[in-house]
């Protein structure tokens, strides 16, 4: 009924494709112990103070949020150390990029460049917004080219996107690399540097200025910064992503995004989990030392494995046994990880980094469908 009135954006869109639900599985093949690897959220699951911040404020869910989330807005500035007039929140980091494209790119006239492969959220609401998306592969080691990245930007590219450490290869450039490329581009283009991961970048003995230009305290003119709760903090499910934006352009997120988009309880949540630096420590050297295990696990395993500077891990299995096959086997057995055909990579996996016993669980079912394969 709606076909012809329907926008041909809509129409001919690739739907988003997440990973699959721990429910869906166990209804599936009818088994019990199911552990998820596959969305990259935090293997300790949620702080305890976190917890507690909930369930002191469920009474307070038939109220709306005070607009603008002031209170959040100033724990954030305080907490990084920045004005509060260049703090964006959004209903996960999803709503930040789908506004910028929708403020600064218009409709069948201006473009949006980024890697390929890369979050495909980019490419979905550039295309939903009728935007022209340019692409540029990664090179062969999944690292990548900066020279030819801006080869694809001209006078009518408002945004470029760079993920760092990107999805789902792990691949982290240094910071002095996306440095040079915002000194090239037009001052009304837009570097936006998604930090979805950068938490988990740091080595031991490192810190996340080693890594992020946010952190380091240089970050230019004509580019923002995104941060989630979804990751470190364990808040996937609350939905808060955080854009440090230029301040000009913060005024104006704030006059177009949708009011109430962030919920009291997912406020309070965030208050909470800033406080709790234990966890977040523990968490990252959780995933410090899981994705060393995978990593040298999978290796073992006769596995290629891609380093990463994430909380997860691209390999591809060893030839006698294809990628989807070991997907498909490691869901009846209860592990969900996730296949890549959906960023064109049918060749490949990416897992999650989960605790100790789901690391090893993971392992042991692959090595046990390896030997099958042989």
């Amino acid at each position: 009924m709606f076909e012809d009135v329907v926008r041909p954006q809509i129409r001919a869109l690739e739907p988003y494709v997440p990973g699959r639900s721990i429910d869906e599985i166990r209804q599936q093949y009818g088994i019990e112990r199911v552990v998820k690897m596959a969305s990259n959220e935090n293997p300790l699951g949620v702080s305890n103070l976190v917890r507690e911040a909930l369930g002191r404020h469920a009474d307070t869910v038939f109220r709306y949020p005070a607009g603008g989330n002031p209170r959040l807005v100033a724990a954030l500035a305080e907490h990084w150390q920045i004005p509060a007039g260049r703090i964006a929140v959004g209903n996960g980091s999803d709503e930040i990029i789908d506004m910028l494209v929708r403020m600064l790119a218009t409709p069948e006239r201006d473009n949006v460049v980024c890697f390929r492969p890369c979050f495909s959220l980019y490419p979905i609401q550039s295309l939903i917004q009728g935007v022209e998306i340019r692409r540029q592969p990664v090179n062969e080691d999944f690292s990548f080219n900066f020279d030819k990245l801006f080869s694809l930007v001209d006078e009518k590219t408002r945004l470029v996107f760079v993920t760092t450490p990107d999805n789902p290869s792990g691949f982290c450039p240094r910071p002095d690399e996306v440095l040079d490329l915002a000194r090239k581009l037009p001052d009304n283009c837009l570097l936006v540097i998604d930090e979805a991961y950068m938490d988990f970048a740091p080595a031991e003995g490192e810190t996340e200025a080693d890594w992020s230009l946010f952190k380091r305290g240089d970050l230019p003119a004509n580019a923002a910064v995104i941060r989630t709760f979804s990751k470190s903090y364990g808040l996937a499910g609350l939905r808060i992503g955080v854009g440090i934006l230029p301040e000009e352009l913060a005024g104006y997120y704030w006059r177009a995004r949708l009011p109430f988009s962030v919920n009291i309880l997912a406020e309070e949540a965030v208050l909470a989990a800033l406080k709790d630096t234990a966890f977040r420590e523990l968490t990252l050297q959780t995933v410090r030392e899981g994705r060393k295990q995978l990593h040298e696990g999978l290796e073992a395993l006769g596995c290629t494995v891609w380093p990463s500077r994430a909380n997860f891990l691209m390999f591809q299995p060893p030839a006698h046994c294809q990628a989807r096959t070991l997907y498909e086997k490691l869901l009846s057995r209860g592990v969900i990880v996730r296949a890549l055909a959906s960023y064109d990579l049918p060749d490949f996996i990416r897992v999650s980094v989960g605790d100790k016993s789901e690391n090893r669980l993971f392992l042991q079912e692959t090595e046990a469908i390896l030997q099958e394969q042989a």
